[in-house]
């Protein structure tokens, strides 16, 4: 098959060099308006070969990508006029792979760029209301804006700044009137993280002017923003803040200046982790929804006053109840009928849908006042509490904020569901902090790892794909209920032509008993602030896969014939087809190890070589059984880099073959002891095993000895010269090579110990001990007998003294 590539890979090292790994830098502009036809520049590095933008949501088709340059692309996008408001995630596919992901907003408002100079009050950018303005904000920068209203109308100016993602951009956002008062400002909203929004009401006919700045005069040439200014909605909150999908449901808007208002909405059909509602009126619509949760449960809503334990708002549980902490030291409290032995997971959602909201939550039986539990935050600053209930009883939830604090928009929800088993698929970073793609070149391969992320329930699940480029195979294997990834692996034939696409990763458990189904969640983090804290990024629910041009080289993995043993030591072979003329050098690494095992990262086929080595190590306690492997192969192509993969092959892990028990063995410098080992065979294995003594200390030598499978003990021959170490040696280990079908199983055996002595000096004018006389034994008959048994350093110790007693008393 790799025949075929030959001519096609020579090409891609000439005309596609500049093309390997595209990476996005910025998307200009940043945004558009819906129902209009934009032109939109992907700037980066490495995208001069762009031949696809990937769009994560419907409501934006490409009409054309064309390069501009090598590290830049041009794209028309058409964004429909039904077109959800909001950030929409992009990615660009060249010829050799998937870039990054960047965002691109889409609202209602005509757009207006910004004009500078406009950073002094008194020559403010005339705008138009109604309008969203792209900016800049440069270090100590400050952009202002003058609108002219009349009495009574709503004014709100809402920035997206950080929510753009590109830095870790504070802005500031005020609205003044001509006398320079500041009527209103935002810094720091929880609906818009950390962007503002603020609204006023023109309290008389007269000109307004907008200031948009960094909050501590900062700024950069990477701070860009839009700002949204107008007379549109611009509530704070909504109760209640889930409902179920396909319902009608009535809302009710808060914090808007006008006044609160209520609305009759229709949810979608379909569960969507980042669905939000969009407010709107005769004078247009919020720039960006209001989080809104969507699950199976039915709503309950507060009715005040609900102070006080005895005043809660009753509700049949499992239900989600929603409500608001309207001012400082507001607790909210319900009350639900339960039975012995029930289980609940109760959690709030506050902060996941933008309230400033600081919940505490507590649980306790209406009876007695007996408490079950009670929480601040759970790994987010939402709380959660599991409970069991122990008697029939009625049961109080409370829930108020962690500083006291309330508002009219400290709107909350809290699900009291039953546990309910759930499965969460990710794609595991292999360069953190990059989310993964997929990239496979025509007639080649590629593997990734896919994770399954279970809670409340166990065993083994099937993973699957559904909207892979058509002609793509996989391979794979079942997740058994102890692991938690498994390896994939992705074929292009030859004849699947470059395209990408976004794919639904899906995990299923295996026992059809179970109905739970696990899709892709996985993170890109756009903004990260001190010690990489993820402060903004996006979520998606599909991978992003593409098949690719032709890659230059192809390598497989030689199967390994025998196992590697616990404690040992294997080199997996690595082989590289090369297309004509492609030299470079390949490295080679294991996309995951076995547990138990470890592999070097640094291994290379050299320039213009056809293979290499990967050393494997096993530990005492790697698993043992069969094991899926894959390597990786990544090479230099131009000013970027191309990866592959091996097919997926079979690395058995097995028990040693042998065990040792080393005796211990002493000796004194310049002289010769026998190291006594015991062997234990825990396998049958063919011929002789090799066996060498290693770590030991300088000048120390051992010759290597042969070991058979009965043999119930090895002797080596230490011997040690004048100037060896003195001290105890605890390094010294065997390594015991067998033959397997040709190949070595690699044995380290350890726990060897070596005592090397200084010898006494003679004492002063003293004469050498007399020889002992030979010993005259009495002649018996000739008989069998089997092999001396060495003797243990305690035994040689004994026999020492003897002959020492001996020689005292021939004195």
């Amino acid at each position: 098959m790799f025949i075929s590539l030959v001519a096609a890979a020579s090409l891609l090292a000439v005309n596609f060099v500049a093309a390997a790994e595209p990476a996005l830098s910025v998307i200009s502009p940043t945004g558009a308006q819906r129902g209009k036809d934009v032109e939109v520049t992907f700037a980066g590095a490495r995208l001069g070969d762009a031949q696809q933008v990937l769009i994560y949501e419907p409501g934006i088709t490409v009409k054309s990508v064309t390069p501009a340059g090598d590290n830049a692309a041009k794209a028309s996008l058409a964004i429909a006029a039904d077109c959800r408001l909001g950030l929409f995630g992009m990615r660009v596919r060249t010829a050799t792979g998937i870039s990054n992901l960047q965002l691109f907003s889409v609202g209602a408002l005509p757009e207006v760029a910004e004009t500078e100079p406009n950073n002094e009050f008194e020559k403010p950018q005339q705008i138009g209301l109604d309008v969203t303005i792209s900016g800049v904000v440069e270090n100590e920068d400050v952009d202002y804006f003058v609108v002219d209203a009349k009495a009574g109308e709503r004014i709100t100016a809402e920035v997206e700044g950080l929510r753009l993602g590109y830095t870790f951009f504070d802005p500031y956002v005020s609205i003044l009137d001509e006398a320079r008062f500041e009527l209103v400002n935002s810094d720091d909203a929880a609906l818009v993280r950390q962007d503002g929004v603020c609204s006023v009401v023109a309290p008389k006919d007269g000109k307004y002017i907008v200031q948009i700045r960094e909050s501590s005069f900062g700024g950069a040439g990477d701070c860009r923003y839009r700002l949204h200014v107008g007379r549109f909605p611009r509530p704070t909150a909504v109760i209640p803040a889930g409902g179920k999908p396909g319902e009608t449901v009535d809302v009710r808007w808060l914090g808007d200046v006008l006044g609160e208002r209520t609305e009759k909405v229709t949810l979608p059909g379909a569960i969507s982790r980042e669905f939000a509602l969009i407010a709107h009126d005769d004078r247009g619509f919020s720039p960006s929804g209001n989080a809104f949760r969507l699950s199976p449960l039915d709503n309950a809503v507060e009715v005040e006053p609900n102070n006080e334990r005895p005043q809660a708002t009753p509700f049949a549980a499992p239900r989600a109840v929603h409500g608001v902490i309207e001012k400082a030291g507001d607790v909210d409290h319900f009350k639900f009928a339960g039975k012995k032995g029930q289980v609940f997971d109760v959690r709030v959602f506050a902060r996941q849908l933008r309230s400033p909201l600081d919940s505490v939550l507590e649980v306790f039986r209406a009876s007695n006042g007996q408490g079950l539990g009670g929480n601040d935050d759970s790994g987010s600053p939402d709380s959660y509490l599991r409970v069991t209930l122990p008697e029939d009883d009625e049961y109080l939830v409370a829930i108020r904020d962690h500083l006291g604090k309330g508002g009219a928009d400290y709107a909350y929800r809290v699900e009291v569901a039953p546990v309910q088993p759930t499965l969460t698929m990710g794609l595991p970073e292999r360069q953190q902090y990059v989310a993964h793609t997929l990239a496979v070149p025509q007639g080649n391969r590629m593997a990734l790892l896919v994770s399954a992320s279970r809670a409340d329930w166990g065993g083994d699940l099937n993973v699957t794909f559904a909207g892979l480029p058509e002609g793509v195979a996989v391979e794979t294997e079942t997740m058994t209920a102890g692991r938690t990834f498994v390896p994939v692996l992705f074929t292009a034939p030859d004849a699947v032509q470059p395209t990408g696409a976004l794919v639904d990763v899906i995990g299923k458990p295996v026992d059809p008993n179970l109905k739970i189904e696990g899709h892709l969640l996985q993170r890109s983090m756009l903004v990260r602030g001190q010690n990489n804290i993820d402060v903004y990024g996006h979520w998606a629910e599909r991978m992003a896969a593409a098949v690719t041009a032709p890659a230059p080289f192809k390598i497989d993995i030689v199967q390994p014939k025998a196992p590697l043993v616990r404690d040992g030591q294997m080199n997996l072979k690595i082989v590289a087809t090369r297309a004509e003329g492609f030299k470079a050098p390949i490295s080679v690494f294991l996309l995951y190890n076995p547990p138990g095992v470890g592999s070097s990262g640094s291994i290379s086929i050299p320039e213009g070589q056809n293979s290499a080595e990967i050393p494997l190590t096993a530990n005492g306690g790697a698993e043992i059984g069969n094991h899926k492997i894959v390597v990786i192969g990544r090479a230099g192509v131009g000013n970027g880099a191309i990866e592959v993969s091996s097919q997926l092959a079979t690395l058995a892990i097995a028990a040693p073959y042998v065990g040792f028990a080393y005796q211990k063995a002493s000796v004194e410098q310049g002289q010769e002891v026998d190291l006594v080992v015991g062997v234990t065979k825990n396998a049958d294995f063919a011929d002789e095993a090799t066996v060498e003594l290693l770590g030991l200390p300088a000048g120390v030598t051992a010759e290597p000895l042969k070991l058979t499978k009965d043999m119930p003990q090895l002797a080596f021959k230490v011997k040690t010269a004048k100037d060896s170490p003195a001290g105890k040696h605890k390094s010294v280990l065997a390594r015991a090579t067998v033959i397997e079908q040709g190949e070595p199983v690699v044995h380290m055996l350890y726990g060897g110990e070596l005592r090397i002595d200084v010898p006494l000096p003679p004492k002063p004018d003293q004469p050498a001990a007399a020889p002992m006389p030979a010993a005259t034994a009495q002649a018996k008959p000739a008989e069998s007998k089997p092999a001396e048994k060495p003797l243990s350093p305690l035994e040689k110790l004994r026999l020492e003294r003897e002959k020492a007693k001996a020689a005292a008393a021939m004195k």
